[in-house]
């Protein structure tokens, strides 16, 4: 999309509202000031969801110690490539003031163009993107779900296991609770893509922050038994700091958010409940991880 973009751009063919001066010509780049870019962190985190499914492959990765290091040291140019890349091909092609927020600014362009052909083509694009993103997050869901069954904090049944090594009862709950998504979907069709959005950055939100605390965690544990990382975290412990104060930071915002402050206030209620739940657990039995089956 970004090369086919780039010759509607420069070839003439991209309509009477395409010029590469629609990057600067409404406002600039900061055309609602500093405020509008803070604000828009939280709804950009949405578009990074899933980057911390490449420490989740590294458990079935043939040669981890090498393809992990060159997976993460590759998702800065796919940033710049992928999302920055596009967001500079799109608004070059339309202006950003013309651009609605629920539809894909992609095939408004191509129904501005008057071709439904490409504009349903880029939909299928979409839709094929779209179960791309949800296959990843059910292989996500599927494995957290066997771990957490084999360390005895979920139910033993998840541990079962398909003779190719597939845990096919974690599987199986995880499709079934993600299939709700489409009776949110019927009973509150407008709201349903913001509620779910704010709910997967507030998700997020904790997901990464409790990465940066593991992380602390592991880097001392090594450092007491003498061992050194192979692959090492940059900026390593202050990094780590940083990336909790800016998490913080988005929470914060998503407070004054209207469309995201239910599910900021709600995080924190849910910490609550895992931390009782878990405690719970721990003092009704002595800790026996469950055998795969």
């Amino acid at each position: 999309m970004i090369g086919f973009g780039l010759w509607l751009l420069f070839s003439g063919h991209g309509g009477e509202k395409a010029s590469i001066d629609n990057l600067w010509r409404y406002g600039g780049f900061f055309a609602t000031g500093w405020n509008g870019l803070i604000l828009s962190l939280a709804v950009i985190m949405f578009s990074f969801g899933g980057l911390e499914l490449i420490g989740i492959t590294a458990a079935e990765a043939r040669d981890p110690e090498k393809s992990i290091p060159k997976a993460v040291n590759q998702v800065v140019y796919r940033i710049l490539l992928f999302y920055i890349g596009s967001l500079v091909v799109l608004l070059a092609l339309y202006p950003w003031v013309e651009v609605k927020s629920n539809s894909s600014p992609f095939v408004m362009i191509f129904h501005n163009l008057d071709s439904n052909v490409v504009a349903s083509a880029l939909n299928f694009v979409i839709l094929v993107a779209s179960l791309s993103v949800y296959n990843s997050g059910v292989y996500s869901n599927s494995r957290m779900l066997f771990g957490l069954s084999v360390q005895g904090n979920a139910p033993k049944f998840l541990t079962r296991v398909s003779r190719r090594g597939v845990p096919i009862n974690s599987l199986m709950l995880s499709g079934a609770i993600t299939s709700l998504v489409v009776l949110i979907n019927y009973l509150l069709p407008q709201k349903a893509f913001g509620l779910l959005m704010a709910l997967v950055v507030a998700t997020l939100l904790l997901n990464w922050i409790m990465i940066c605390l593991a992380h602390l965690r592991f880097r001392a544990a090594m450092r007491r038994q003498g061992r050194e990382t192979q692959f090492k975290a940059l900026l390593y412990p202050f990094g780590n700091y940083l990336c909790i104060a800016f998490l913080g930071m988005i929470l914060l915002l998503m407070c004054t958010m209207d469309d995201m402050r239910l599910s900021a206030i709600l995080l924190p209620v849910w910490i609550v409940f895992l931390f009782v739940a878990f405690k719970t657990l721990r003092r009704n039995k002595a800790f026996t991880p469950y055998p795969t089956k």
